[in-house]
């Protein structure tokens, strides 16, 4: 189960740098329109999709490698029970979280589905289309959190005791 879950977590990295390239092509074409003097329409709406794609594809990753930014003001003081009694409150907070925003990623995909909602954009994309991309995101986010909730319940999450060393990166 873990191995494929850290398969999926890097599918997951690899398309949001895929998507990336995208805004890169994206923007590319559009400079290159201007310069040349042809249009390509909706390189600006694509771009922002692929944008979207990125920064949703790329959440349960970030999560697992412990980038996401956590303010650590009060669990970086604790020790033993309190600490793990702490961690376990904040992951079970964002695992509900996560778990709303999940199904309402998901509920906005359908909707917009139903509705044969497309883009206001002369590209006139059906909307339900983009929006996978962050369903997927975060339905991602959420099977990432429910994973570090159950490692720390089980007593197995690797804890980050160098939350001083961000300060001096900068």
């Amino acid at each position: 189960m873990r191995r494929f879950l850290d398969f999926l977590y890097d599918a997951a990295a690899w398309l949001a740098a895929l998507s990336m390239i995208g805004v890169l092509v994206m923007v590319l074409t559009s400079i290159l329109g201007r310069l040349l003097h042809f249009h390509l329409p909706g390189t600006d709406a694509y771009a922002g999709y692929s944008m979207a794609a990125a920064g949703f594809l790329a959440l349960a990753h970030t999560l697992k490698k412990g980038e996401h930014i956590r303010v650590t003001l009060l669990i970086g003081r604790l020790q033993g029970g309190p600490r793990r009694a702490m961690e376990m409150w904040a992951l079970t907070a964002a695992v509900l979280l996560a778990g709303l925003f999940a199904f309402y990623a998901c509920r906005l995909v359908l909707v917009s589905h139903e509705f044969n909602d497309v883009s206001t954009s002369n590209d006139a994309t059906p909307l339900w289309i983009p929006q996978l991309s962050m369903a997927i995101g975060t339905v991602l986010l959420f099977v990432a959190f429910v994973d570090e909730w159950v490692q720390e319940l089980r007593g197995r999450r690797v804890h980050d005791d160098h939350a001083e060393e961000a300060l001096h990166n900068e």
